[in-house]
């Protein structure tokens, strides 16, 4: 397999780890960095270019696009698709999986529990809206946040209209969810490969934080999770149209509920809290799937 994998740094811990991964089972791969890669586009002919050489005959793209550069990114992992490459997590799915409240808007449409989430564009809306909602506390947050950043807990309706204005006077898109507080700063995150989960643990925030994330202190160890939870994190996944993806969820009385889904979770953390070799399950996946691919399709019988 020649497989390219679209990352801005090759030296990152998830980037090194799927570059091994992919060498041990005997496959070409090279990291790309997606703003070096550029574009010809004409009708039926599709050409990409890399430091001024051309890049052919990919097998398969693994992206690891980061927020900064989506847009970028995206479209030249849409590039390659259209050039016939496999990849794992289409451009489109890593583009609703972004978009937080589309993001929700699809798993309400499939029957996916999440927290009760309101939005709203105007300011003359903002007590009704926080009506919809009901009493406090409640989450503001960016609608493509990461890692944690722009999500903020506002105890009071006070405090929620100042963070609501603060955000609106950024011009910035963001949504308002119910705050669950029977998780105790605690999160499920749940590696999804392929239609089921291959590793799990918990993450459990840092004394005076209720954001579980790693990258801002948060702790993790392994976890069973119930079949409940399996289920749904794999669900999530099938929503937004990912096949790899870091699903966290949140317990609750009324059951598992669903945060939000990652298209480039990072491995360090899960690896080191599971000792499960999750950048192996992602190559052997995308063996299984282009192997798929090459089969020839049986011919029809007669009167099939």
């Amino acid at each position: 397999m020649k497989l390219a994998i679209l990352s801005r740094n090759s030296k990152l811990y998830s980037t090194q780890r799927l570059v091994e991964a992919a060498r041990a089972r005997g496959h070409s791969v090279r990291v790309l960095d997606p703003l070096r890669c550029y574009m010809r586009i004409a009708p039926g002919d599709f050409e990409i270019h890399y430091k001024g050489k051309e890049l052919a005959d990919y097998d398969a793209v693994l992206p690891r696009i980061g927020t900064s550069v989506n847009k970028y990114g995206t479209a030249v992992l849409r590039q390659f698709e259209m050039m016939g490459a496999y990849t794992p997590n289409p451009s489109d799915a890593i583009l609703r999986s972004r978009d937080k409240l589309r993001a929700h808007q699809l798993f309400a449409r499939e029957g996916i529990a999440l927290p009760i989430t309101v939005y709203g564009d105007n300011p003359d809306d903002t007590g009704d809206l926080l009506a919809m909602l009901g009493p406090p506390p409640c989450i503001v947050k960016l609608v493509e946040g990461t890692q944690g950043s722009g999500v903020i807990l506002a105890e009071k309706p006070s405090a929620a209209r100042s963070v609501i204005e603060a955000f609106r006077g950024l011009y910035a898109n963001f949504l308002v969810q119910e705050f669950i507080e029977e998780a105790q700063g605690s999160d499920l995150r749940c590696f999804v490969v392929g239609g089921r989960v291959v590793a799990a643990m918990e993450r459990s925030a840092a004394a005076g934080e209720f954001r579980a994330n790693l990258h801002r202190g948060g702790k993790a160890s392994a976890v069973e999770l119930s079949a409940a939870e399996t289920d749904l994190a794999i669900r999530a996944c099938r929503a937004v149209g990912l096949n790899i993806g870091g699903v966290d969820l949140l317990r609750s009385r009324r059951g598992p509920l669903v945060l939000e889904v990652n298209s480039t979770p990072g491995l360090e953390g899960i690896e080191a809290a599971t000792g499960i070799d999750v950048a192996g399950a992602i190559v052997a996946y995308i063996e299984q799937r282009l192997r798929r691919k090459a089969q020839p399709v049986p011919p029809r019988r007669n009167g099939a």
